[in-house]
Formats: structure tokens, sequence, C-alpha cells
């Protein structure tokens, strides 16, 4: 092991003790720490956590790759924080792994093909024209249809209650008009997120019998106790329904109308004819409304700087999805002739139609619209990173390996502190060396996208596509455990942009100063990312 991780480069530490812990910020300039570390160590390099906990900062396909092709039983998720989210999510594709994990995944497969998938643009319109004509006597947002001049919007928080609904919609079929009223549903999911992230910044409060004593951990439990109560009641009244209708029946009842997720999880079976339990039903949309779209990664600082072992940032469903959208909107909004180049296409398939609404068809022709939506994940991907904990060696293209970890005091190796700042040391390591793959850093790669900074939609034609990797563009990770809802998340978000984009400018406020990126759950601006929304 020693001798594996000798092989790849180290950036300047604090010292042989602390190594880079505190060096990292979630914050505008870890960014672009990262930024300076992509330009000097290209495909990778060795950070140090702490003396016995080295990470693996990856950033090219060519490091990457091996991993992100492994089976999840050679690169699975590493377990340390996971367990934090036990008690809300269960054993859902989350956190699962084996069997589990694996027979969950082919059974869930299915609930995402393009023929569900197309039963859900009815809710992604319906949700959108709720934020976009708003009645004025909401509490929750400012409202967007108030005539007259452009409206000073900060886009992040409509646009997470936009995608809570559409979620609650398609997994319930529940209206809980969360864009317009609060719902004691929807805020413990919003609490219980920020409670986790809270959590894991406070290392006294990890030992469960703690935090269970602690305020936050009686709020918690109490969210936690509103979700399930709420997921519980849902799944057993279908399950009732189902049982005294029966199989046959209940689908002769549902032909011609739409299915929600809950619906599909009670009748997918196994190649043994089993059904998934209650239990499994529930944990599952519970997991769905958490992560959504997006697999949540164990990443340290947002793929900026590690500075703990305990530092991940998990992402929540809608949060990655609403992200992506907000900073969709602001690099429109910088560039106006990208905006009216993806509201022409929308104007052209809108034309002659007696309503405003994005059909399954049209999708596939808002061909520039996508290519602004792929660009605006790589410049500003709502998770910054993921992560793996082998069990066993990966070997990589260029000869060197990434150990799966093996303990060995003795090493006459792990005594002796780098003379320089590139030098190579080498220090025992628990079993399963962390493998942080930074998304952020191969999205801003000069080897793989030149003027990374520039945002340009064209990069993604299908000309300049050609011989790209696909390992070079991963908003929604890769491989085995991928997203597995990343043709929602693309469908959502090209329905809410082209209603958008029809009906408003988006502009940038001159006044206001960029925003200053901070990588939280997902990628956010330390004071939010303001828009001025012009009505056309």
């Amino acid at each position: 092991t020693c001798r594996q991780l000798n092989k790849f480069p180290i950036p300047p530490w604090r010292n042989w003790l602390l190594g880079h812990t505190g060096m990292g910020q979630s914050t505008e300039q870890g960014l672009q720490q990262v930024d300076a570390l992509v330009a000097r160590y290209r495909h990778g390099c060795l950070w140090w956590g702490l003396p016995w906990l080295p990470i693996l900062r990856l950033f090219h396909p060519s490091t990457l790759q091996p991993l992100l092709s492994a089976s999840a039983f050679v690169a699975p998720k590493d377990k340390t924080f996971y367990g934090f989210l036990k008690p809300w999510l269960g054993e859902g594709l989350l956190l699962s792994n084996g069997q589990h994990w694996s027979r969950h995944r082919r059974l869930l497969t299915p609930a995402f093909h393009g023929d569900v998938l197309r039963n859900y643009l009815g809710i992604f319109n319906q949700s959108t024209h709720v934020l976009l004509v708003r009645d004025p006597r909401c509490t929750q947002v400012p409202t967007l249809a108030a005539g007259g001049g452009p409206v000073e919007l900060e886009v992040l928080q409509p646009l997470s209650l936009l995608t809570l609904d559409t979620l609650q919609k398609c997994i319930f079929s529940h209206e809980s008009h969360c864009q317009e009223w609060p719902s004691e549903y929807i805020q413990a999911i919003l609490e219980l997120s920020s409670l986790v992230v809270r959590r894991q910044l406070q290392p006294l409060l990890h030992p469960w019998w703690l935090y269970s004593l602690s305020s936050d951990g009686r709020r918690f439990a109490h969210a936690c106790a509103i979700v399930h109560t709420f997921t519980a009641g849902v799944v057993q009244r279908r399950r009732h329904a189902l049982a005294c209708l029966g199989h046959q029946a209940w689908l002769d009842g549902h032909r011609g109308r739409r299915m929600d997720f809950i619906d599909l999880l009670l009748l997918t079976k196994d190649e043994n004819g089993h059904t998934l339990s209650d239990e499994d039903v529930a944990a599952e949309a519970d997991t769905f409304m958490f992560e959504g779209e997006h697999e949540a990664p164990r990443c340290h600082c947002g793929g900026a700087t590690p500075v703990s072992p305990l530092s991940p940032n998990l992402p929540s469903g809608h949060d990655t999805t609403a992200s992506g959208l907000a900073w969709l909107f602001y690099n429109l909004a910088g560039h106006p002739e990208h905006q009216e180049r993806c509201r022409q296409e929308v104007q052209e398939i809108l034309a002659g139609r007696d309503t405003a609404d994005i059909e399954w068809e049209d999708l596939s022709r808002l061909s520039f619209t996508t290519m602004c939506i792929k660009e605006s994940l790589r410049l500003h991907p709502p998770v910054t990173a993921v992560s793996r904990c082998c069990t066993e060696d990966v070997p990589l293209r260029d000869g060197r390996v990434i150990p799966k970890g093996m303990p060995w005091p003795g090493c006459p190796q792990c005594h002796h502190p780098p003379s320089s700042a590139d030098s190579k040391v080498a220090i025992p390591v628990p079993p399963g060396v962390i493998c942080l793959m930074s998304i952020y850093g191969t999205h801003h790669n000069p080897d793989l996208w030149p003027e990374p900074e520039v945002f340009n939609p064209l990069r993604f034609s299908p000309e300049n596509s050609k011989g790209r990797s696909p390992s070079s563009f991963i908003p929604f990770s890769a491989g085995p455990r991928n997203c597995i809802g990343q043709s929602f998340a693309m469908a959502e978000m090209k329905v809410v942009v082209a209603l958008t984009l029809s009906r408003f400018v988006l502009r940038r406020n001159a006044a206001r100063p960029p925003p200053s990126r901070k990588p939280e759950l997902i990628l956010r601006a330390k004071d939010g990312i303001w828009l001025l929304l012009e009505p056309l």
C-alpha cells in the first residue's frame, strides 16, 4: 500500500502530522484552490486529511474511468457518514450495499423508463405554471406575475419548492401546494436535510446516544416521525387497495392513467415473483424524496479540499435539480445571445398551440437548450464530488494502482515526512483508501475543456462532442452506481427552462457583485443567486 500511494504526487501541506487538515474551505476560495490543483496535477493527487487518512483526489478520465466502471462490490460508497441517515432513509438504494442494493436497483430501474417519464410531463408543466403564475397572496416567495417591470428574485428558493412539489406529485400523487402555502411534510424534509449537514460539522454529536440527547437530535427524531407517518400511511392505503382489488383489476383501473412511484414499487416483482415489502417501498420513497435525481456522495468541502474524514456533502434530490436550474438561469442571464436562441427554439415549438405546455416529443427538439443545460452542469455541477472506498486494488492505465488499503504499522517509510512540496510519502492506512472523484475538478480540467471558465454551449454540439471521453462530463456520476433518475432530472430541467423563457427575460443585476459560490449540500451562492425577471 505504501509503495502504491508513493506514486501519487502530494501538494504542499501544513506538516507531516496534520497533513492538509484545515487547508480547505467550502467557499469560493476553496473552489479556486481546486482550479489551482487541477492546473498543476492534471490527473490527480494524494491528500492527507490526517496522518492515517489518505484521500486520492481524481480529476481526469485516466484515473476516474477505472473506478467509475468498477462494480458496486469493488468500489462501493464509503460508509463513514451514511449512518447519520439510517433512521430517516432505512435500507433504500442510497444506504444499501451488496445483494440488497443489486436487487433494489434492478427493481427500481423500470420506474425511470421513458414510457413512465412521459407521463410525468404534465406534472412538470403544472408545477412550473404554478411558479410562473403565482397567486400574489402566497407567503412562500414573491409573485412573478405581478405585471409591469422586472422582478428581482433569489431564484434558488422558489426552484427548490418547485422541485419538491414535483417530486411529491410524482412519488405520492399528493397535492401539497408547497409552492403556495407551508406544508408540514415539506418542512420536515427541509429540516432533516439541514440537520444532517449541521451534524456532520459537529464531531461531538456524531455518536448517536449523544445526538439523541441534544436539541438537534430531538428535532431530527420529530421530523423523521412526520416523514415516516406520511409515507407509511400512503403505502399502507395503496397496499390495502391493491389487496382488495387484485393485481389485474388494479392495472385495469389505472389503464390510461398515470401511475406514481408508489404504485410502480408496489406492483414490481423480482425474478422469483417476490414483491417489495411495505418497509422497502417506504424506504425507497423516502430516499427518492431525499436523494431524488442524484446519487448522494461522500464529498469533502464540495470537492474543494478535504479537511476532515467526516465532512461529506449530501445533496437532496429536489436541491440538485434546483441548483442546476438556478445556475442555468444565471448563466443564460449573463449570455443574452444564448438565452435568445433558446427562447426562439421554444417559441417555434409552442407556436400555434392552444396551451403553453411542453410535450414529451418536444424534449428532443430542444437541442440548443439541451446544450445550454449540459454546459451549465459542466460549469456549475450541483454535486461537486462523489467518493468510493475500494475493496480491491484498482489498476490504472499508467501502471499505478489505487490500493484497497492494508495497515502495516511497521512500515519503515511511514515515519519520514516529505522533504519537498512534491515529494512522495507513505503512511499506514486503514482498509479502503478514500477516492474522491472531483466532478468540479474534472469539469474544469483544461486538458479536457479549453478555457474551462467560459460558458460555451457549443462544446456539446454533435461535432464538438466526437471523440470526447464519457468520463469528461459526469454531472450524474457514471458506472453501476450512477444517477438512476438522470433522465427524470433532465426532462424536468428542460420543461422548467423552456416555460420560463417563454414568459420572461432573465437578466443579471449590474448593481450586485457576481455570486460567491458555496459548495454545501449542493452548489449554492453565499448570498443567493439574484436575477431580474422581466415579463415578455
